[in-house]
């Protein structure tokens, strides 16, 4: 079955950095784009960042990450990251790794990522 394990999250002031990991299997890791979305308490889920398919490095971000966040995939250990450096407190939210090609999603777990003083 198809598994996306994200880990990485935690506790960061503002300023400071952390990185997802998004373990993966079940599925042939390059077929497929990763994205990471995330949703802050009463809000809309919200697209951050995705890694194109095909098994090169074509990266995608929405604007408000853009400089501060990384998207990555090891292809040898099918796991994809999201570097997240000189964070905000609207950062702040449930972090989720999924595959998808096209409107074919697989969501995994979620990882708090919470950025505090």
């Amino acid at each position: 079955d198809v598994q996306l394990q994200a880990s990485g999250g935690g506790l960061v002031q503002p300023g400071g950095a952390l990185r997802l990991s998004c373990a993966t299997s079940g599925f042939t890791f390059r077929d497929y784009t990763i994205s990471w979305f995330r949703q802050a308490p009463g809000k809309e889920r919200e697209w951050v960042a995705a890694s194109r398919n095909g098994g090169g490095s074509v990266t995608y971000y929405t604007d408000s990450v853009k400089g501060r966040f990384t998207i990555s995939r090891d292809y040898a250990k099918n796991t994809a990251y999201l570097q997240m450096n000189s964070l905000k407190s609207e950062d702040t939210a449930v972090y989720y790794c999924v595959k998808h090609f096209y409107g074919i999603q697989d969501w995994g777990q979620g990882a708090q990522v919470t950025v505090s003083s």
